[in-house]
């Protein structure tokens, strides 16, 4: 149980003077960022498939 704690206790002061966390801006701006990214990325998908389906009806349709 001892090691529990002191385990706890470490983590607990790593978390609070060792680890630098990001100021608000630049959680925000991060935060921006992947959700344009995320976007572009979901629109560049939708667009490959809507290619790839007009295709697949132009071959389907030639066996036709």
């Amino acid at each position: 149980m001892e090691r529990i704690s002191l385990y706890v206790k470490e983590s607990y002061n790593e978390l609070v003077n060792k680890v630098t966390w990001p100021t608000w801006p630049n959680l925000y701006s991060s935060a921006v960022l992947v959700v344009v990214a995320s976007i572009i990325i979901a629109l560049i998908i939708f667009v490959m498939d809507v290619i790839s389906k007009g295709i697949l009806k132009w071959i389907y349709n030639l066996g036709a």
